[in-house]
C-alpha cells in the first residue's frame, strides 16, 4: 500500500481538507445568525441541516473530485504509476489505492456533517430522537455510496485525458444526477418522448439519495425495505462506474 500512503501524505500536506472540515463543522452554526433564520428560532435547526449537508455536497463535488482528478493525472504524468507498475503494483491496485487515499479524507467530512446534524439539529421529542440517528446514518451511507464511484471515475478519466476533463466529467455527471434528471422528469410529464424516457430510465437518480428535505421536515427515517432497495440501486451504479473506471484508467502517459 505504498501508493496509498504516498497519496494520502500528499493530500494531507496540502491542508485543503482541513478548510473543508472546518467549514462543515463551524459554518452551520454561524451562517443561520446572519440569515433570515435568526428572526425565527424555529428555523435555526433546519438552517443548520441545510448548511451542513449543503457544504458537504459543495466540498465533495469541488475539493473531493478535483483532488481525485489531480492525483489520477499526476500518477500517470509524473511516471509514478509506471514505476509502481514495474514493482508489481498493477493498474487495478493503483486505482484502488489512489481512490482509497482520497476517500479516507472525504469520509470524515460525511461524519462531520452527521455530527453537526446531531449536535445542532436533533429533535427534542424522545420518540423522534429514536430514529434521528438512523436517518443520519442512512443519509451518510447513501452519500458515501454516491460520491465513492464518482471519485474513482474522476481519477481514471484524469489519468487518460487530464485533470480538467476528469473533474468536469465527474462533477457534471453528479449535477445531472442530482438536478438534471428532475428537469427531465418534469419535461416528460408535460410531453411524453420515448427517447427522453429512455434517457431518464438509464440516468443515475442521485436525487433520491438526498435526504435533506426529510431531515428538514423531520419526516422520520426510511423504512428498512426502502433503504436496502436504495443501497442496492446505488451499489449497482457503483459497480458499473468501478468497471468503467478500471477500463479507462492508465498508469502512464501515452504520447
Amino acid at each position: 500500500m505504498r501508493l496509498f500512503k504516498l497519496t494520502a501524505a500528499t493530500i494531507f500536506k496540502r491542508k485543503a481538507w482541513a478548510v473543508c472540515a472546518f467549514a462543515i463543522l463551524a459554518l452551520p452554526f454561524a451562517l443561520p445568525y446572519i440569515s433570515s433564520a435568526s428572526e425565527k428560532p424555529v428555523l435555526m435547526q433546519p438552517a443548520r441541516i441545510q448548511a451542513a449537508w449543503g457544504l458537504l455536497l459543495v466540498c465533495s463535488l469541488t475539493w473531493g473530485l478535483l483532488t481525485a482528478a489531480r492525483e489520477g493525472e499526476n500518477n500517470a504524468k509524473s511516471g509514478l504509476g509506471e514505476y509502481f507498475h514495474t514493482t508489481g503494483v498493477g493498474p487495478t491496485s493503483q486505482l484502488f489505492q489512489i481512490w482509497l487515499a482520497v476517500f479516507c479524507f472525504v469520509l470524515p467530512l460525511i461524519v462531520t456533517a452527521g455530527i453537526v446534524s446531531q449536535l445542532g439539529a436533533a429533535p427534542s421529542h424522545p420518540d423522534e430522537q429514536k430514529w434521528w440517528w438512523i436517518l443520519i446514518f442512512q443519509y451518510g451511507c447513501l452519500f458515501a455510496l454516491v460520491i465513492a464511484p464518482l471519485l474513482a471515475l474522476a481519477i481514471s478519466v484524469a489519468s487518460r485525458f487530464g485533470g480538467i476533463t476528469g473533474f468536469s466529467v465527474s462533477v457534471l455527471l453528479a449535477i445531472y444526477g442530482l438536478y438534471g434528471v428532475g428537469y427531465l422528469d418534469n419535461m416528460l410529464k408535460l410531453e411524453d418522448n420515448p427517447i427522453l424516457r429512455g434517457m431518464l430510465a438509464f440516468s443515475p437518480q442521485y436525487r433520491f439519495a438526498d435526504l435533506t428535505q426529510r431531515m428538514y421536515y423531520k419526516s422520520g427515517a426510511l423504512s428498512t425495505e426502502g433503504f436496502l432497495l436504495m443501497l442496492a440501486y446505488f451499489a449497482g451504479i457503483a459497480l458499473l462506474y468501478g468497471a468503467l473506471a478500471r477500463l479507462v484508467f492508465r498508469t502512464k502517459e501515452t504520447f
